[in-house]
């Protein structure tokens, strides 16, 4: 699979300049400050990131922000003062960056968005923004399902597992599977809710779902983790994951994948995780002063139950 897609709109980066304070004499200091540890996707995404920064010779200075945006702000301030050479994050939510961002712009140190988009006007705020297309993501779910469903006679309930509110690619997974599945009348969301890209929120939810909800035929899951949760829930319940409700999910890390050659999950569109060796070529060349495109995509496929176990045995995360 290839690395990388990208836009044909660059622009010049915000590097460092000879008045910009650098934090390592001997080569780059990076400040990332990490969503969290809420999924399987997110440990591989950290352990890909702190590998490559290792392997490129940058000095990482790695926070955990809980799935709190107030932990991240407090640790991209922490590194402004600390003055390193640049700060890349997954923003916990789109909305409420403008500020602490501005104050980065300040002190001349270039941010790198990775996974995750930020909802502001002023694009010069970060150099660029390394990561999935969320939108496509959903639309690839979507439009399995239209597929999958096209000989059935009657509605299709669909239950959606949300990922955290405010949260990119919650918006964009619920968009583009929306507009997907607009093609077919018959599929309707009956029900929507967070579970926060877990897994015990998956399940919670799903429980609540099954005793509210008594028709389910589908559930739509913003990551593997929230449909491992739901799985859970629906063998709990009595009925069978994959027949009795089919599960469509986002991510494709080992554990989804598994239960996707399981025949428990019906379709896993990807989402890849391993965004370190591609995010510290970016830094290098933002910290350089160099022109890098304003958007890089990764590039991701989609699997079904046979091609999940062709995948298995080499799958990296």
């Amino acid at each position: 699979m290839t690395a990388l897609a990208v836009s044909a709109l660059a622009l010049s980066a915000c590097g460092a300049s000879s008045d910009s304070a650098g934090g390592s004499e001997d080569g780059i200091t990076m400040g990332f400050a990490q969503v969290g540890a809420e999924s399987g996707w997110r440990t591989a995404n950290t352990k890909s990131v702190q590998d490559a920064a290792e392997a490129a010779g940058v000095d990482l200075k790695f926070t955990d922000a809980q799935q709190k945006q107030e932990n991240q702000i407090k640790a991209i301030r922490s590194y402004i003062q600390q003055k390193v050479d640049v700060i890349a994050f997954s923003p916990v939510v789109e909305s409420g960056w403008d500020t602490v961002l501005k104050e980065a712009k300040d002190a001349n140190i270039p941010v790198i968005l990775t996974d995750r988009a930020v909802d502001s006007a002023d694009t010069t705020l970060y150099a660029t923004f390394l990561g999935s297309d969320f939108v496509e993501e959903g639309k690839k779910a979507g439009e399995w399902l239209v597929e999958d469903s096209a000989a059935v006679d009657g509605p299709v309930n669909i239950v959606e597992l949300q990922g955290t509110t405010g949260a990119a690619p919650a918006l964009d997974r619920k968009e583009g599977f929306e507009k997907a599945i607009a093609a077919n009348p018959n599929l309707q969301i009956v029900q929507s809710q967070t579970g926060d890209f877990t897994r015990s929120g998956g399940k919670q939810v799903m429980e609540a779902f099954l005793k509210n909800t008594p028709d389910i035929d589908v559930v739509y899951a913003h990551n593997d983790d929230m449909g491992l949760g739901a799985i859970e829930a629906i063998e709990a319940a009595g009925k069978v994951p994959g027949k009795d409700i089919k599960i469509i999910t986002v991510d494709a890390v080992k554990d989804g994948m598994t239960a996707l050659s399981e025949g428990k999950i019906n379709y896993i569109v990807e989402c890849n995780p391993l965004l370190g060796e591609q995010l510290m070529d970016l830094a290098a060349k933002v910290v350089a002063g160099e022109e890098v495109p304003e958007r890089v995509v990764t590039e991701e496929t989609a699997f079904t139950q046979e091609q999940a176990k062709e995948a298995l045995p080499n799958r990296k995360y």
